[in-house]
């Protein structure tokens, strides 16, 4: 696998893009960002790609403008899906597709994913079939893998598969669907993998999924990126909830994207936020889609302050000049927190990243320093004293009388035992009847 490198500020009229895709570009974007000069080439190059770079760098026209163009250039305007671009979570397939449909003039692109009616996707499916069937497809795998089996689309033409995010795509929850997906589609294909961390398995897994690759890396893997400033306080965890809010009331932050790692104790920690004054709801997997689409829109447009939400966002969503990301809970994956922070400090903003750490979150801590390479050192926070000890790893409870446990499984109660105590001395002392 070869490394492709290049120093230089580049201009996106200076990667040989087509003048249709450049016409398309919003004003505001001239110069590539550094994954974009890097994969833009070799992506038009025909080459299998494996790319690594920070989250809010522009992976998604790192991929999708030279795509688009290729499409182009194979006159693909209509007939069969000829691209699919795989993503693991519905916003970000929203996203995505929005993305990509903002620059194309030609191509039809949709999107597929779950959460959305089947009856209403299907007979969008239908409709598109009827007009002009797409040729790019963005999709989540479970709702792909559904459509595939009942014959709802074919994969038989595709020419340009990615994997967007492609280190959470190939872990153990989507890799058994990955697998029964790529039996759809031919193996002679150009394949390019998008990711901002990469774990040792990623490599494996996809050196059997691309063909003399090309691997460009717009910084250090798994690296955090430098215009976010990170702050570890350390705190009791029955206090994490009344710290946020302490912070949130001090600083008074316009936007606040906050991560926990349950559903249930998103829902918990919004109720207590809203009590608190505070302009806050929750956005997790048991929300209707289009709950989860209104809530998102709502906290973009600024009509919501305080967004809580499990690491359903925590991949590639983005969200213009988000001040400020706070782990209520710290992952128990550090690639994820890596990510995590990732939705503040995009395109070049500054961002701020707090996490509010308890003493039983010391192993995950250590594992984020190991993975991003850094010593996290823990601060105290003002107003919030830590009388929590850290584990010993000793149980405090005494052993057990297993015996005594077993002697007392068929007392219920006292009142019980009682009860039956008396009830047999009643028997032993009553007399017998005389027989006649």
């Amino acid at each position: 696998m070869q490394l492709s490198l290049l120093a230089h500020t580049m201009k996106f009229s200076d990667l040989n893009l087509s003048a249709e895709i450049l016409s398309k570009l919003p004003s505001k974007l001239v110069v590539a960002t550094e994954i974009q000069r890097l994969a833009i080439p070799e992506v038009l190059a025909g080459k299998d790609l494996l790319a690594l770079a920070q989250t809010g760098s522009g992976k998604t026209y790192a991929f999708g403008l030279p795509l688009l163009q290729a499409l182009i250039k194979d006159n693909c305007h209509g007939g069969e899906i000829k691209a699919l671009v795989l993503v693991p979570t519905r916003e970000l397939a929203l996203q995505v597709g929005d993305a990509l449909k903002l620059v194309s003039a030609t191509t039809k692109i949709t999107v597929l994913c779950g959460g959305v009616d089947r009856a209403d996707q299907l007979k969008a499916l239908q409709q598109e079939q009827l007009h002009k069937k797409p040729q790019l497809v963005v999709a989540t795998p479970g709702r792909l893998l559904d459509l595939l089996r009942e014959q709802h689309l074919s994969l038989a033409s595709v020419t340009h598969l990615v994997f967007d995010e492609a280190d959470r795509l190939m872990d153990m929850g989507f890799w058994p669907d990955l697998e029964r997906i790529l039996e759809y589609i031919p193996s002679k294909r150009q394949t390019l993998l998008f990711s901002a961390t990469l774990a040792p398995e990623l490599n494996t897994k996809a050196l059997d999924l691309l063909h003399k690759p090309v691997k460009v890396a717009a910084q250090a893997a798994n690296s955090v990126a430098e215009n976010i400033n990170e702050s570890f306080y350390l705190i009791n965890k029955g206090d994490k909830a009344r710290a946020l809010i302490a912070l949130i009331q001090r600083q008074q932050w316009p936007q606040v994207l906050v991560f926990i790692n349950a559903k249930d104790d998103a829902d918990k920690l919004v109720k207590r936020l809203v009590k608190a004054g505070i302009n806050a709801s929750a956005l997790h997997g048991d929300k209707a889609q289009l709950d989860r689409q209104q809530i998102l829109a709502d906290f973009k447009s600024l009509k919501l302050s305080v967004l809580v939400t499990t690491d359903l966002l925590s991949r590639g969503i983005h969200v213009d000049a988000l001040p400020v990301v706070i782990n209520l809970d710290l992952p128990t994956s550090a690639p994820v927190y890596v990510h995590r922070i990732g939705r503040t400090a995009r395109a070049g903003d500054k961002g701020l990243a707090i996490s509010l750490v308890c003493h039983s979150e010391a192993d995950s801590l250590k594992a984020i320093g190991q993975l991003t390479h850094r010593e996290l050192a823990l601060e105290s926070l003002e107003g919030f004293e830590v009388t929590d000890k850290p584990s010993t790893g000793e149980s405090k409870r005494a052993p057990r009388d297993k015996k005594a446990n077993r002697r007392s499984l068929s007392k219920r109660s006292a009142k019980d035992f009682v009860a039956k105590k008396a009830t047999a001395q009643k028997i032993a002392t009553k007399k017998p009847k005389p027989t006649k």
